[in-house]
């Protein structure tokens, strides 16, 4: 039994792993709220709505309740979601607090870590931070709530989706003070951000030994609590982003004509069935083109990109299109997230996810230029990147003379040259050391070769 370490927080229980499988260790002091929760039907109720991550009780002894929730293959952090995703899993936070409080429950934490994406939606997945609702008391998770999810995300209204990427410093949630001072000073005359952040900031400075929110509101009722909880759900719905993206629409717009278009997406989907890899990560997947156009076949992909607009476009699809088995991910390949909080273990880096994850195949389309030209990585270094956790790879070689490398070659200006080892044999060569060429085709009307390749070892 490993307990994660993440679980050390909750006096109510802990999360640990049992021969690969999740599981949830309730102790006596949330029995009294575990049993209302579950025969007051709350549990139940929320589970059905596809709100809260179902579970099985396992066992239940005087001492001890043991449940085990639905397996999630891969869980992202907030720091690795779109703008939508975020926006999302505040949305459900909220409709979840709403929902307690007409049961008689609260929410005793809001923290984003609280949410993952389960079969393409946000899901709730700490079963034990509900708690029994006392009347007149004010939303104790309130100022969480503000710190993990609607000062990120005012931050992100005015600085741009790719700030999300920033909070993983802030695994407590960015504090009051620095989301005030970071936002525009506009914002000070709109009222809702006076309210929910500027003044909440001015309070806590002003009570430094009472938390922010209790010096504001000593008494809440209920009803005043739902007009706050509507008013932060209908700021949140309407939020949007403003810009473009240089890659979001990538394959709209892209250096192939139809011909090569279509020899491509049909060669990687008759490469990827001939493997039948159940589980695949596509780094620099874009909008997820490519991963659609691979056989079903019960596989779950993760489509990683560092674009936060192509990740959005991606993710808005899977919901339009209620898809199950697609994973989207805001990921640089050339700065993944590391692993944080305390002892650097409460939140695993992205790269050992991707370990435990197990991918048979990996795709990296479009990308080994990028990481070659524009991150400086020698192909050594990055195919023992690769061969750490892929089964087999299939990548795309845009050869020197292809017109993207010769920009990215003429952006160098007098170091230009230090790049001449970017040539099809050095590449063969130095992957040559970790992987087995299996097959390679020439994209059509291109300068482009796909590559597939095999591992020599057992992934670490």
């Amino acid at each position: 039994m490993k307990v994660h370490e993440a679980s050390f927080r909750d006096p109510s229980g802990y999360v640990y792993t049992d021969g690969g499988t999740v599981k949830r260790l309730i102790l006596p002091p949330y029995f009294k709220q575990y049993q209302a929760l579950t025969s007051g039907g709350l549990y139940r109720e929320l589970i059905d709505k596809g709100a809260l991550i179902p579970h099985e009780e396992l066992e239940h002894t005087a001492d001890a309740i043991i449940i085990q929730p639905a397996q999630l293959p891969f869980v992202t952090y907030p720091y690795e979601w779109s703008f939508s995703q975020y926006r999302h899993a505040a949305l459900l936070t909220l409709k979840l607090q709403k929902l307690c409080l007409q049961r008689g429950f609260t929410l005793k934490d809001a923290s984003a870590f609280n949410i993952a994406f389960y079969n393409g939606k946000p899901v709730f997945i700490d079963t034990l931070s509900f708690d029994f609702y006392t009347e007149g008391e004010p939303w104790r998770a309130y100022k969480q709530f503000i710190t993990h999810f609607l000062g990120p995300l005012a931050l992100a209204r005015y600085h741009g989706a790719g700030f999300l990427k920033h909070i993983s410093g802030y695994i407590d949630g960015i504090p009051v003070a620095d989301i005030s001072s970071l936002l525009p000073f506009k914002t000070r005359f709109h009222l809702f951000l006076y309210t929910h952040i500027h003044l909440l900031a001015k309070y806590e400075s002003k009570y430094r030994a009472q938390t922010a929110a209790n010096a504001r509101i000593k008494k809440l009722s209920k009803k005043a609590q739902f007009n706050i909880l509507d008013d932060l759900y209908h700021y949140i719905k309407k939020l949007n982003v403003p810009g473009g993206t240089e890659w979001g629409d990538y394959y709209d717009h892209i250096h192939y004509d139809d011909e090569a278009a279509g020899d491509k997406a049909a060669t990687v989907a008759a490469w990827a069935a001939a493997i039948g890899a159940d589980r695949i990560v596509d780094l620099g997947g874009n909008n997820g083109a490519i991963a659609r156009k691979l056989p079903r076949d019960n596989a779950l992909i993760l489509v990683a990109d560092n674009d936060t607009a192509a990740v959005d476009a991606n993710y808005n699809r899977i919901i339009a299109g209620g898809e199950k088995h697609i994973i989207p991910v805001v990921c640089d390949v050339l700065n993944p997230a590391p692993a944080v909080g305390f002892n650097n273990t409460e939140r695993a880096s992205f790269l050992q996810r991707l370990r435990d994850f197990k991918p048979g195949l990996c795709l990296a389309l479009a990308l080994i230029h990028h990481i070659t030209l524009s991150g400086n990585v020698p192909f050594l270094r990055s195919a023992a990147f690769f061969a750490s956790f892929a089964g087999y790879l299939l990548i795309e070689f845009p050869e020197a003379d292809d017109a993207q490398v010769q920009f990215l070659l003429n952006r160098k200006g007098d170091f230009k040259q230090h790049f001449n080892f970017y040539t099809t044999e050095a590449f063969e060569a130095a992957y040559g050391t970790f992987f087995s060429i299996v097959q390679q085709h020439r994209i059509k009307n291109t300068r482009r070769v796909l590559y597939l390749l095999k591992n020599k070892s057992e992934p670490c």
